[in-house]
Parts: C-alpha cells; structure tokens; sequence
C-alpha cells in the first residue's frame, strides 16, 4: 500500500501516521448493503434483504478501509437483529486497524421518510405536520421529533441520520420533497430545521441537512431526472439557501448532502454526458457550488455527502467513477452509494472503483492535499461517535416506541390536524347515519372507521370503499344510499425516496399508472356525490395542495399531512393520524393546524 507521503502527497511536516492513499480513498465512500445474493444473479436482480453481514462484505469493509454503509428498511427487521447488524458491521471496521468506527446512516426523517418498522419506532407525522404547527405550539415538536429519533436510532447503533431535510417547499407539483419540507417560509423552515438538528446533535447523532443548495422549487424527481432550478441569485439566497446559511452558521451540523439539481445562477459550467451530451453541472458535481458557494461563502466546515450517485440525475450521464471523481473534485468529502455491490460477482466493483480513484490523484484530477484535508475532517467527525454508547438491544427495547414516545407521536398529529374549508360545520354528526369511507385502500378505511366507532359507540352504519377495490356502479349506490360522505386521497403518489431507491424504479412505474385511473375515479366519486347534494368531507392525507381540486365538491376540507398506520403485537390497527382526525371530525378535539403552504387556489370558506 502506497503512503500518501510516499506518494509526495503531504508536506515533511505529515506525521507517521499519514494514511495512505487507500485509507483516504475507502473512508470517502459510503455503500448502499440493502440487498445482497451469494447465488449468481443478473445486475440489478437480487431482491434478498440483507440482514446480517456476509463474511465477503465484512472483509470488502476491512480490506479496502470503507468509511460507511447506508440502511434501509429492507435491513430492519427489529431491535435485536438491527443490533446485531450494526455490531458486526462496526467489527468489519475495526478490522481495518486505524480505529475509526464506521459511519452507519439511515434517512429517517419521520413521515413519508421512515426506514425502521414503524409497528416497533416512533415515526411521526413528518416535517409539513410540524410546520402546521408552528404557529400554536413553534418549535416544540421541532425538538422533540429530533431528540425521539435521535435517541431511537442511537441505540440501535444508527450513528448518521440523513436528516433534516430543509428544503423549502415553494412549487405545488414537487413530486419528492411537498411534506417532507416543513412549508414554504424559509425562515420558519430555518427555525423549525434548526430546532432539529440542535435537538438530534445534543444526543450525540450526526446530522445531515438535504439537500443542497434546495430541491423545493423542483417539478421532477432526481430520483428520475435532472431538475434545473432558474431562480436568479438573490432569490437563491433569499429562499433556497436562507435554512442552510442559518443552521450551518447557528447549530454547525455535522453533513450536508448534495441536490442532483443544476442552478445555472450558481453555476452554468457544462460537462459532457457519457453519451457525448452538453450538460449544465449539477450541483452535487459543482466546485462552484459545493466548494465556492458552501465552504467559502457560507463558511461550512462540516462534512458534504453526496446524495446517492445511482439516482438518475447522475447516473445517466456519468459512469460510476466519472461521477465519484468529479464530486470529489468538486469538493465532496463522502460519496453516498456510488457502486452495486449485490453479489459475489459485483465485488469486483469496488476495487475497480478505487482503482480508477487513484489513478485520477495520480494524474492530477484529484488534488492531494485537498484528499488528506477531507480524510481529516471525516477522522475528527468520527472521534465524537467514539463518545457514544454501544448499540444495545436491551437498551434499544426500552426507547423505541416507549409510551411517552408515543404520546409525543400522537400530540404532532392532533396538533397537525388542518381545517382548511368548513369550519364552522364541525362537528360532523355520525349517530343512526349511514357514512360511506371513500378510501385509498381498506387499511386506511379500515383505520378511520374503526377510530370513528371507537369515538362514536352510537355510530350508525359506515361503509367502506376501497380505490383499489373499485366497483364504479356498486361505489356509486353506495354513495346515493349515504347520508354523507368522508373522502380521502394521498398526492402526490409514492416517490422513490419514500420507497427506498432506484432498485424500485420498476415497481414505481406499475404504481404510476393504477394512481392515476384511482385519482381520475375518486374525482368522480365526489363529483357525482356533489350532485346529489350528499354532504361531503375531504381530507388530505398528505400533501394539502390537492385540496384546491377537490374542495368545490366537498363541505369542508381537511388536511393531516400523513395517513400511516401499523399493527401492534396484539393484530389491531393503531395510526395516531387517524385517531386525530376522527377526534376532530367529531368534535371532541379542536383543529389548531395551519397550512404552511398557500394553496394555488383559495378554497373558500
């Protein structure tokens, strides 16, 4: 192995325990371990969860210095197995010898984004439900949604959380971000995300603000695409970059991930694709961006982290090391998922990656000193996870999901709950009343009748009717036979965030087509509920921007921001968002949420 001060790398000044070239390289890189066949498969097909460490992964881990592995919930089984995991994957580091422990990282950011079972952890009601509110309660829940998660994941052995994600959320069709952003004020984004991230640092997580420089005013999914962003430079400031200008220089988070978005203002550099194709840069490979705009203008000193590099606003146009070698270039200290490793035969991957990696500082694509300056700043974030308690799953029972975790759960979604049209026809009256549910699906009817009997033990008759169940003619007797409709949908459909990645990227497209006949039928569900003067309720089960469609035919709108529901360990369906809102819906709680978006069109009263 090569020493970097062998290399020429360093100054004399370099110490013995200059790393070497490897070490340098192997900490710069974060894996993505969600899936893993020891049976041959082709590329891209091993569906088999992995929820324990191959010996082949272990020693991939040791031998090539890997500073980190992402997690998701195909690897999260329960406490005692996540444990486990990360015990094993934090011995594979240890075996490297350099006593730096691994960065083990999840995005949790509570919502639409959960990676832990959400039947055994407390995964709230997300970023926009907080934002609902901040005008009645300001940055209680901020605070103590970080300081939940926080201590949940530590002592599952989780040390890096990809979260908050400060966006803000400024364009109505944004397919990934919407509730994942707390609103549309970046100031209240800047207090509510700040809030955040002190909370989760002060147990001792390392945080990550998303994603840079702001993916809120975007209409395709980087998961998919290349957005762009036009906004001029003052209105990138004033928006855009207000949250992380704020938290960077407030509360000094440990990472901030990169947007796969170009921002011509910030930088209209080009590249050429691997297809021969003029691009602007997008910021994740920026040096204006990531190194100009982020260490020298906003003064960041903590470590940037790419978001993950097999996403398509990167990997169609860049093989994998041209993308890892221009973000390194650019100023990135960790590249997230920048290669498959799914098999036995795609091993091989990761050291033909660091091969081309070091032949790029060889010839003077990557900047040797800049190496070594961003292998030290990743060696002294690993020094505060040294002070940490090991993962423990006697521990880990005792925190997750406890009862004042979910008492905390269930006080963001009452307090999240939204009137937005129709106040004053709360409550809705469901004695000797036959009400139709008008759901996505039967878990979530299910889930909401069963809330409104428990609240309501002289209920009449409630109906359920599934999207995707759907009998049209049956729907619509059911409707002119009821005294009143409760209708909800969820917009935008499943992102690939939300679902976990590019490995779902053909499922998401079967998903793409039924939420699209489900939306054109619930519409005119309520449409023909509207003609028959059926009194009618609707309610956003996340993003509320769906609501300026829907309210003409309905009553009174509502909005919760979320619609998720698990089973505990006795079979019943428990959701604390549904509990909110049958409260609400009947009177024997009051709505205190505001919308922290504006609706494109009002509503009305």
């Amino acid at each position: 192995m090569c020493s970097m001060a062998a290399s020429g790398l360093v100054t004399a000044a370099a110490s013995k325990t200059t790393p070497s070239l490897q070490q340098v390289l192997g900490q710069k890189l974060m894996l993505d371990l969600r899936y893993y066949c020891e049976q041959p498969v082709a590329p891209g097909a091993c569906r088999t969860p992995l929820t324990q460490l191959p010996p082949a992964l272990a020693e991939l881990i040791s031998k090539h210095h890997i500073g980190g592995v992402i997690l998701f919930a195909e690897n999260l089984q329960h406490p005692e197995q996540i444990v486990t995991l990360n015990q094993q994957l934090q011995q594979a580091a240890a075996a490297q010898g350099t006593g730096l422990p691994l960065f083990i990282g999840i995005d949790q950011e509570g919502g639409r984004v959960a990676r832990l079972p959400r039947q055994q952890s407390t995964s709230f009601s997300g970023n926009m439900a907080i934002g609902a509110t901040f005008a009645e309660h300001g940055n209680r829940f901020a605070t103590e949604v970080g300081e939940i998660m926080a201590k949940e994941l530590l002592s599952l052995g989780i040390n890096v959380n990809f979260a908050p994600t400060v966006d803000v959320n400024v364009n109505p069709q944004n397919p990934v971000i919407n509730v994942r952003s707390f609103g549309e004020d970046p100031q209240q984004v800047a207090l509510l995300g700040k809030a955040m991230t002190e909370a989760m640092q002060q147990q001792g997580m390392l945080v990550s603000l998303k994603h840079f420089p702001g993916h809120g005013d975007t209409h395709v999914d980087s998961h998919l695409g290349m957005p762009r962003v036009d906004h001029s430079k003052e209105q990138i400031a004033r928006v855009d970059l207000l949250p992380f200008a704020q938290i960077i220089e407030q509360a000094a988070p440990a990472m901030i991930m990169t947007a796969h978005i170009q921002f011509p203002a910030l930088d209209s550099s080009t590249f050429s694709s691997k297809t021969g194709e003029q691009m602007i840069k997008p910021a994740t490979l920026s040096r204006s961006i990531l190194t100009g705009v982020l260490r020298e203008q906003l003064k960041f000193r903590g470590l940037i982290v790419t978001d993950a590099l097999d996403m398509a606003g990167i990997s169609h146009f860049f093989t994998v090391p041209q993308a890892v070698i221009e973000t390194f270039a650019a100023g990135a200290d960790i590249a997230l998922m920048p290669v498959k490793l799914q098999s036995p035969a795609e091993l091989a991957n990761l050291a033909a990656l660091l091969n081309e990696l070091e032949a790029a500082v060889q010839s003077g694509k990557l900047q040797q000193q800049e190496l070594l300056a961003s292998y030290q700043r990743i060696v002294a974030a690993k020094q505060r996870l040294k002070e940490l308690p090991k993962a423990d799953t006697t521990l880990a029972q005792s925190v997750l999901a406890n009862p004042l975790h979910r008492a905390s759960e269930l006080a963001l979604a009452r307090a999240a709950v939204t009137v937005v049209k129709g106040e004053a026809s709360l409550p809705l009256t469901v004695n000797h009343k036959t009400t139709v549910l008008l759901m996505p699906d039967l878990s979530k009817g299910t889930l909401l009748k069963n809330y409104l009997q428990q609240l309501a033990p002289e209920a009449g008759k409630i109906e359920l009717i599934s999207l995707q169940r759907l009998d049209l003619d049956l729907a619509k007797r059911q409707i002119a036979a009821a005294d009143q409709v409760i209708a909800g949908f969820i917009s935008p459909m499943q992102s690939l965030a939300e679902i976990g990645g590019m490995d779902d990227l053909s499922g998401i497209r079967n998903l793409g087509e039924a939420y699209q006949q489900q939306q054109q039928y619930f519409l005119q569900l309520l449409q023909y509920g509207a003609a028959l003067k059926k009194p009618q309720t609707f309610v956003s089960l996340r993003s509320p921007y769906e609501i300026s469609l829907y309210a003409p035919y309905v009553e009174r709108a509502l909005a919760t921001y979320a619609y998720h529901g698990w089973q505990d360990e006795t079979g019943n369906w428990v959701s604390p968002v549904y509990q909110a809102l049958a409260e609400v819906l009947l009177g024997q709680s009051k709505a205190t949420g505001r919308l922290p978006v504006t609706l494109v069109e009002a509503p009305g009263a």
